[in-house]
């Protein structure tokens, strides 16, 4: 299933909902795209990246989700990851990006940990 990305704002909130496979292919660079659009407007208290609906996700997903934090760190934005996904967690466990990347069991939770 090809990666679809959606966002919006809640709050001083910016939300990226993922829906598919987080993994290389061409739809992997709209994680990118929407996160630098959504964050261009300026005045976010932070971002949440919703991954319940993640099917699968490879080093290249791994590594979009890094370049979203960037992007949000250089616009002040905390960034948390929101919804149950065991294997993301796992990944991002075994490689420590769980420091960086939060996740949080539902958005209400997500939106707490970034919020100011």
């Amino acid at each position: 299933m090809a990666l679809r990305v959606e966002s919006r704002v809640e709050n001083e909130i910016g939300i990226l909902d993922l829906e598919g496979a987080l993994t290389l292919g061409p739809t992997l660079r709209n994680v990118r795209e929407t996160a630098r659009q959504i964050l261009a407007g300026g005045g976010l208290a932070g971002l949440v990246v919703t991954v319940d609906q993640v099917s699968a996700t490879d080093s290249a997903g791994l590594g979009e989700l890094t370049v979203v934090y960037t992007l949000a760190t250089k616009a002040n934005c905390r960034v948390a990851l929101a919804g149950e996904n065991s294997k993301l967690g796992t990944m991002l466990e075994v490689t420590r990006l769980d420091g960086l990347l939060p996740m949080a069991r539902d958005i209400t939770a997500a939106k707490k940990l970034v919020g100011r």
